[in-house]
């Protein structure tokens, strides 16, 4: 029966009745051979025929304990659930944790292990209460598990444990095993790509990660499981790629292991189903007319769903379903209708552009040469003619009817007409095909009008022996020659508007060095220069001064420093030493750098800022809308406005002839004073009625309307990026200036993000041994074996202070957490005698030290007193938000080091700056309310948010959204990692200091440096845009109204007219004047955030600590209904005059104040402690 090895080895065979989650009926077959693949499983029976749940499984104990066993079938995707026996409970203390995310973290993962019953986690008195199995698990291997997370865990004390076991009677929490009722979450589908035979790639979006433990708990479960080759998570990106072989394990089994570690896994939002998206070059664009001929045109194809053209980027993008649509019928679509398409690769997405401005810009040079080899002529002959013979009928003729001016303009004229204006005539013709109008019509309509008229009246007299007319042949060489000149200039200066786009490109490294390291000496064997395309993650390169750093990489060997302007807007250089993160790009300028490549190709911070800056110049303000709409309207109401202007005219000519003889060029050239000679009625009439009709055609010019907008976008967020603001498009940029509410995170915001000391002081004064040295050397010494971050801050301290890595010998290190350690320390007085010199009489070079480091707590549990003045000096410090640890040396408190989280140093200096532009600003963060308090207090925030949860911040800014008054924008600023759905839910999210991680996709606008007063500046850079985008506009609509009436002759009984030529001349520099106007955005910088440490900066931070307003929670936000008196007032311009009208006030008032609060600050300095009270609103 082949079951004889089986039966023979029953004395050491056991048998486990289990139940299995994650098997269907159908996949009972796979499961059995899965689990009987497992090294030591004898047997696999399902007992129920309908019960896919259930299993019977032999197995050997001598191969395999029941522990492995189970960890084995959840490797390969199956959830274990065993029937638990002997339950047993553990209390552990867990440091490390950061927020409710970690304590989630470690449910997760423990609940997950076999054997386990119930784990209770508490973040407030970080322990963790667990129940489990212990003929299954072992508690060591339940510790082991929770350190993997990257927290420290170790057994409770008797009194915790009491404490302990009191909270849970109370809570009477049964002992007995529970069934398990979890259900798995419903998985999305996942977009899957081939990459080989064997393996395949799904990209998940996962929401829920706040930190840096959620990454490593997704990365490590996954790793687990059989049949996934590797997992790659983002947390900035909130982006996972998972490679897994198909055979073992399906994308949905993946989303449930992800589901059940607490996050949800989504199919990515830039991905759709039966949608591709093609990105095209498109040439002969000239206006916005161009643009939205395009997007309607195509958009009207079937299976196209969206149409977007940028102007100044010649590129547009496409969205179709490929079953109805391919891009081939795109392209051809768009060659039809006059706009030959390419497509755009990835390599030429960043030089394509820069090589279209030159084609475009070499075409409009060459035609403009080539229309002023016969329009300068054209217009000396002119202006010679007009002055030598002023009685026309006197020129000089070649026969009756045709004078040798005509035909010398004739044959200048003729030439321009249909060799330069063929261009003109092909791109008219095709608009005109496809139901459009566009500049080009114009041109069109405006130079065959003037030559078809002049040849027609020049026969006409010739047949009737009548004198030479007076004709319009100087139009066409004349507006061809404008019209390109304005069209070559414009090029030049659009293609001066991707200038910063340019020098990113610029900075793009070609090569690398590669070299081979000796793996005992650690010195070169071997190097060789690749191209930047093939370095590989972990490669080590070399960088010699002077060099390029080909990709973002770590310094492993050497120190130097390194110019990140172009990068960072940073003008000083950035030191680097060992463990420094370089970007690739910028510049080494002095020592060789080792370096290990972190990022390369599409990873690096450079690439990701060319994609956003590309993204964000392509992209549309909001009102560029009412642009478009505009320029769709604008050709055809010209050309009708100029067949009125005709008819109108011709009407009055008849009716009011001898009022408008005197305008006619008849007049002035004399031939009305040649008895017989005059000409006729009807030619004067027509004369000025085609010379107006015409004029209009030519002066009129929906350019400047379509350039207003794009040209300054484009410079705006150029300007941007190269000084580290990256915004992301127009729409940004445009509500950034909107902006009524600021909201602030706290941690890695306004703070530094890391603890770091602030303040030493002794506790044995006039003692010549114990001094603040030798305090500082023992504590350095004591904390060298400690991984806790308050830990590491004082080794950072007293390493900054010896400058030295060594500080002594420790042993006997014994950390208790929650309370602090103890440890032996010898061996400091050589660094003290060093640092005193030879002055110290006292040197005991083999002393030791027994250290106590802690709280209050931990020096009473060692028997130690705590004096008044020592807990004065720590409730000082505790009531300033920061952390005071005490130390003590053989059972004496010597001294204390109190430790916070600093802020930055240009905060207050930030934050009085937003106040001072009428912004409310207000404060959030989920520390409790005294900490909250103390940060407000020092930077001047007087609306406060404490305890708030990471997942009410957004709840939080929705609700702001609804406060705030129609068209006032609310912002949010964050460091982009635990508060992303806050920034996603902002009108406005703003990242801070995300140096090379700058694909935030949450935020908005994205600051590369760790300054908060890039907040001002983007917000400045808004303001200063869209100012430059409301002149434009208002320039370009002044024009034409103003400029079209004139060209009609509105104006002329006062004397003001244009010629054909003038009219075509103002045209051509309208459009110039627009992209000039936007250049110079150029010249835009960030504001020096010194220059606001004023006299009222000073008369403000005297009065920064008063009157804060803290918030437990959200529940008590207001709520005011839009639309309502007082949000209608909230944010208006009312407001803004009231609030600069007190404001002038103080300052006005801040020069008498100043001495006077000053003298009374120093008089009592303990007024601004009282005065400065919490107030938490309950």
């Amino acid at each position: 029966m082949g079951f004889d090895a089986e039966l023979n080895q029953t004395t050491k065979n056991d048998d486990l009745d289990i139940e299995l989650g994650g098997i269907s009926d159908e996949n009972i077959p796979v499961a059995t051979q899965r689990i009987l693949s497992i090294t030591g499983v004898l047997n696999v029976n399902f007992p129920l025929k309908n019960d896919s749940s259930r299993v019977q499984i032999s197995y050997d104990k001598n191969q395999i304990d029941p522990y492995s066993l189970y960890q084995k079938i959840q490797s390969i995707g199956y959830k274990v659930n065993p029937k638990l026996e002997n339950i047993s409970q553990a209390y552990l203390r867990i440091q490390g944790m950061h927020c409710n995310s970690c304590v989630m973290n470690i449910t997760q993962t423990i609940e997950d292990l076999p054997g386990i019953h119930s784990i209770k986690v508490s973040f407030d008195d970080e322990s963790a209460n667990v129940l489990f199995d212990s003929n299954i698990i072992k508690l060591s291997n339940i510790i082991k598990e929770i350190e993997k997370l990257d927290f420290q865990v170790a057994m409770s004390t008797k009194n915790d444990e009491d404490k302990n076991k009191d909270h849970m009677d109370s809570s009477n929490t049964p002992l007995l095993p529970a069934e398990n009722t979890r259900q798995s979450s419903p998985s999305k589908p996942f977009q899957s790509i081939s990459i080989n035979d064997e393996t395949e790639t799904c990209f998940v979006s996962i929401t829920g990660m706040t930190c840096a433990s959620c990454v490593d708990s997704i990365q490590r479960n996954l790793s687990k499981v059989e049949g996934i080759n590797s997992v790659r998570v983002a947390l900035l990106a909130h982006k996972a790629e998972i490679k897994y072989n198909p055979e073992y394990i399906i994308p949905s089994q993946i989303a449930y292991l992800i589901n059940e570690l607490g996050f949800r896994a989504e199919i990515l939002d830039t991905v759709e189903q039966s949608v591709d998206i093609i990105d095209l070059h498109i040439e002969n664009m000239t206006c916005s007319s161009c643009v939205r001929k395009i997007e309607t045109s195509i958009g009207k194809l079937h299976g196209v769903q969206s149409a977007e053209v940028a102007l100044l980027t010649h590129r547009g993008r496409f969205k179709y379903d490929p079953s109805q649509i391919g891009p081939r019928d795109i392209i051809h679509e768009l060659d039809s209708i006059g706009f030959p398409a390419s497509l755009v690769t990835e390599d030429s997405k960043t030089t394509n552009l820069a090589k279209i401005h030159r084609k475009e810009t070499r075409r409009w040079r060459n035609s403009f040469l080539l229309a002023a080899l016969f329009g300068i002529p054209a217009m000396i002959i002119m202006m010679a003619f007009m002055f030598k013979w002023k009685n026309h009928e006197e020129a000089p003729q070649v026969i009756r009817g045709l004078s040798v001016e005509n035909l010398i303009m004739f044959l200048l004229s003729t030439p321009v007409q249909w060799i330069s204006g063929r261009y003109f005539y092909i791109q008219a013709y095709k608009a005109l095909k496809h139901g459009s109008a566009n500049m080009d019509v114009l041109i069109v309509m405006a130079t065959t009008t003037a030559y078809v008229y002049s040849c027609i009246v020049v026969l006409f007299n010739i047949t009737q022996r009548l004198p030479s007319p007076i004709t319009f042949f100087d139009v066409p060489p004349m507006l061809m020659m404008f019209v390109a000149l304005g069209r070559w200039l414009e090029h030049i200066a659009k293609g001066k508007t991707s200038d910063a786009l340019t020098k990113l490109l610029s900075l793009q490294p070609p090569q690398g060095t590669l070299v081979q390291l000796d793996e005992k000496t650690n010195t070169i064997i071997e190097e060789k220069i690749i191209l930047a395309k093939l370095i590989q993650r972990n490669d080590v390169l070399k960088v010699v001064p002077g060099e390029t750093i080909p990709t973002d990489a770590r310094v492993i060997q050497g120190t130097s420093t390194c110019d990140e302007s172009l990068i960072t807007g940073e003008a000083m250089p950035v030191e680097k030493m060992i463990g420094s993160q370089v970007v690739g790009g910028t510049k080494n300028l002095n020592g060789m750098l080792l370096i290990r490549a972190t990022h390369v190709g599409h990873e690096t911070a450079l690439k990701q800022i060319i994609k956003l800056v590309e993204e964000a110049q392509t992209s549309k303000a909001p009102i560029q809308a009412l642009a478009d709409k505009i320029a769709g309207y604008f050709v055809p109401v010209i050309v009708g406005f100029s067949g009125v202007t005709l008819i109108c005219w011709i009407i009055i000519g008849y009716t009011q002839y001898d009022k408008i003889e005197k305008y006619s060029m008849y007049h002035h050239s004399m031939m009305g004073h040649q008895s017989g000679k005059e000409p006729s009625r009807m030619e004067v009439i027509l004369e000025l009625a085609f010379r107006f009709a015409i004029t209009v055609l030519s002066i009129a010019c929906p350019c400047a309307l379509g350039l207003a907008t794009p040209t300054a976008v484009m410079v705006g967020t150029g300007v941007g990026a190269s000084q580290g603001i990256l915004v992301k498009g127009g729409e940004p940029l445009e509500a950034a200036q909107k902006i009524r509410t600021i909201v602030f995170d706290k941690t890695g915001t306004i703070t530094q993000g890391k603890p770091t000391v602030v303040d030493t002081r002794l506790f044995i004064p006039n003692d010549p041994y114990w001094t603040l040295k030798r305090m500082l050397a023992i504590a350095g010494a004591a904390e060298s074996g400690s991984e806790h971050p308050l830990g590491k801050a004082v080794r950072a301290h007293c390493k900054g202070h010896f400058g030295c890595e060594q500080f002594g010998h420790c042993e006997d290190f014994n950390a208790i957490w929650g309370y602090g350690l103890s440890a032996k320390v010898n061996g400091i007085e050589s660094l003290v005698n060093k640092i005193n010199g030879s002055g110290d009489n006292i040197s005991l070079n083999d002393k030791t030290y027994s250290v106590l480091i802690g709280n209050r707590e931990w020096m009473e549990r060692n028997n130690m007193n705590v004096t008044n003045e020592i807990d004065a000096a720590m409730a000082k410090h505790e009531h300033d938000g920061h952390t005071a640890v005490l130390i003590a040396v053989d059972s004496t408190i010597i001294g204390m080091i109190a430790i916070a989280d600093r802020i930055k140093p240009t905060a207050p200096l930030t934050i009085f700056a937003l106040q001072s532009m009428g912004l409310n600003v207000l404060l959030v963060t989920g520390d409790n309310v005294k900490t909250a308090r103390a940060i407000a207090a020092q930077v001047g925030i007087k609306n406060v948010y404490a305890e708030v949860l990471p997942t009410q911040k957004e709840r939080f800014i929705a609700t702001l959204k609804e406060n705030s008054r129609n068209g006032d924008k609310v912002a949010m600023v964050g460091d982009g990692v635990n508060d992303s759905p806050a920034l996603a839910r902002a009108d406005v999210g703003i990242a801070v200091g995300t140096g090379a991680d700058v694909a935030v996709e949450a935020a908005n606008i994205v600051l590369i440096r760790d300054a908060l007063e890039d907040v001002l500046g983007a917000i400045l850079l808004s303001k200063t845009t869209v100012r430059r985008i409301r002149f434009n506009f208002l320039f370009a609509v002044i024009y034409n109204l103003i400029g079209i009436p004139i060209a009609a002759g509105v104006f002329l009984p006062l004397g003001i007219s244009l010629m054909p030529w003038m009219a075509s001349a103002a045209m051509a520099l309208s459009s110039v004047s627009v992209v000039m106007s936007s250049l110079l955005l150029r010249n835009f910088r960030k504001p020096n955030i010194q220059k606001y440490d004023n006299q009222e900066f000073i008369l403000w931070s005297m009065n920064k600590g008063k009157n804060i307003n803290v918030h437990r929670g959200i529940d008590d936000l207001e709520r005011t209904p839009n639309g309502s008196f007082i949000s209608s007032l909230r944010g208006s311009r009312l407001a803004q005059i009231l609030s600069g009208a007190v404001s002038a006030v103080k300052q006005q008032a801040s020069s008498s104040l100043y001495d006077k609060q000053k003298a009374a600050l120093l008089l009592n300095t303990h007024s601004l402690d009282d005065e400065t009270e919490l107030q938490v609103v309950t």
